[in-house]
């Protein structure tokens, strides 16, 4: 049951790059080793929609290992393998890392600063995900061509302290320009080149990246977050770093959840433990995440539950014929439907999943439903505030938790009711945002140290839905949520990410230790996994 999915990224390119456009991106292509001033103003958007795309597989693979949903009927047993996440790990690589160098090498050369400090700023965010997700990994030799055609593996710890450097880099860079703007708006896809959430993007990557390493140093950690809790970071929903679908079908550039999900041949099933999650703690979000195909379906398509209907983590038996029934993404993240239909066995206790204005039903999906102009939440407000809290508990940076906590959900739920009111759901009422929050913050007070990082971490792994990537490296971190046991595990939870298996069979680096590196892999710790 592996998701395969068509090659998003050249639909999107089409889309987003028409006309002439078009073609002058294919006069790249044709000459990658010279490009002009013009060339890259196309070619800065077509990293942007690459990375997006390229990031896909990671997203789907972590976001099965930490339970979020299910797309693979091994990765959900923790059984990995060399083409789990071939397809990213390639194109990151031959594509998007490849056309970033070409942004640095050119624009420094034309002193385009602007387009220089965003690619600093891509290359920095990739690179440190690949650290997190594979640790070792090739950098300083990589992207050089014909001049090394077998890059050496770096330590994860050597590269993270590059790539600090590089972001500081970056900032100077973009601060050599005194406008507002450090591209032309049709150039950049993420922030239309504005240079001020440029920076905070920047900052914010930073933050993550020092709360990332905060076991290794704390010393070092706590002195850096205190000083970017000043600012300039993220500061709002509508600063945050997240990649935007459309809703075309001709050519497609949906949510891929969405083009997988919302056909007549499904490859997830939702992950029974996450939806149990959401239902036992009243959480308005289920409605926006999930939808029911049916109302009383539940797990082994029994006729008596409530139809959220999915498939328990490391189950390894076959699927039945259970794609009208089974439960599918929701309007949020991927653009497909509100759910708005009455739920069954809720609890009377309820305050916040409730039925109430519950008229709506539920049916099965077509392509025709929803818009699939969902979103990729890369860094978001939200995150950013999580992180803080969780560095104010941890490290005693002199934050707030408990206030950034409150803002960290607060920010969550109002970013998905904006985003369902524009895309055919509904608002969350803010009375429903303000009891779930102040709900949240008496149980924080209710409880100890401990206790409080357990509920920040685990509300941070609900808002996080869409995005496994930063739930597999806060779980590797802290240990928390605590994810359901799995029905049949095949090997132990992968501490890493296997390499490419194309990677290990091109490049002449692996050729005496690809195998045992590639076993390595699954119990051996990234640096800041202590």
């Amino acid at each position: 049951m592996k998701l395969r999915y068509k090659n998003y990224i050249l639909l999107l390119t089409i889309i987003l790059l028409t006309g002439s456009s078009c073609n002058k991106f294919v006069d790249i292509n044709k000459d990658p080793n010279n490009p002009t001033s013009a060339q890259l103003a196309l070619l800065l958007p077509s990293t942007e929609i690459s990375m997006a795309g390229n990031l896909t597989g990671i997203i789907n693979g972590t976001s099965t290992i930490m339970q979020h949903t299910i797309a693979s009927t091994t990765l959900t047993r923790y059984q990995e393998s060399g083409t789990d996440f071939s397809s990213s790990w390639d194109g990151l690589y031959s594509q998007t890392l490849n056309d970033i160098e070409a942004i640095i090498t050119t624009g420094t050369a034309q002193q385009q600063w602007g387009y220089v400090a965003i690619a600093k700023f891509e290359k920095v965010y990739i690179y440190s995900l690949m650290v997190d997700m594979w640790g070792d990994i090739p950098y300083s030799q990589a992207e050089l061509g014909q001049q090394n055609n077998a890059p050496a593996l770096e330590g994860g710890a050597a590269v993270y302290e590059k790539l600090l450097t590089l972001l500081d880099d970056g900032i100077t860079d973009a601060n050599k320009i005194t406008a507002t703007t450090l591209v032309p708006g049709s150039s950049d896809v993420f922030y239309a080149g504005t240079k001020a959430s440029w920076i905070a993007m920047a900052n914010s990557l930073k933050l993550k990246m020092y709360n990332q390493i905060r076991l290794v140093d704390p010393a070092r950690s706590t002195a850096a977050i205190k000083t970017l809790i000043a600012g300039p970071l993220i500061n709002s929903n509508s600063t945050d770093f997240t990649f935007k679908y459309g809703s075309g079908t001709n050519p497609v550039n949906r949510h891929p959840w969405h083009v997988s999900e919302y056909t007549s041949g499904k490859n997830f099933y939702q992950s029974q433990s996450f939806m149990d999650l959401m239902f036992g703690l009243d959480d308005p979000r289920l409605r926006y995440f999930i939808f029911r195909q049916n109302t009383t379906s539940g797990l082994n398509n029994t006729t008596n539950s409530n139809g959220y209907y999915g498939r328990n983590p490391g189950d390894g038996t076959g699927g039945p014929a259970d794609q009208a029934v089974r439960s599918t993404f929701g309007i949020y993240p991927a653009g497909g439907l509100y759910d708005n239909a009455p739920i069954n066995n809720l609890p009377p206790t309820n305050l916040y999943l409730t039925n109430t204005g519950a008229t709506g039903s539920t049916k099965v999906v077509t392509i025709t439903d929803g818009t699939g102009a969902g979103i990729t939440p890369l860094i978001t407000y939200a995150m950013v505030k999580f992180i803080r809290a969780e560095a104010a508990l941890a490290l005693n940076t002199g934050d707030d938790a408990r206030q950034s906590l409150s803002d960290a959900v607060t920010a969550n739920l109002s970013s998905i009711s904006v985003y369902a009111a524009a895309n055919g759901g509904i608002v969350m009422p803010a009375a429903t945002i303000t009891g779930y929050v102040n709900r949240l913050l008496a149980q924080y007070d209710a409880t100890d140290a401990a206790g409080k990082l357990n509920l920040v971490m685990t509300q941070k792994y609900i808002a996080c839905f869409g995005n496994g990537m930063e739930q597999y490296n806060d779980y590797r971190r802290t240990g928390l949520p605590v994810l359901r046991a799995l029905l049949s595990p095949l090997n132990v939870f992968p501490l890493r990410l296997f390499y490419s298996q194309t990677e290990l069979s091109a490049n002449t680096f692996f050729a005496t230790n690809g195998s045992q590196l590639q076993t390595a892999q699954q119990t051996t710790p990234v640096f800041w996994d202590k």
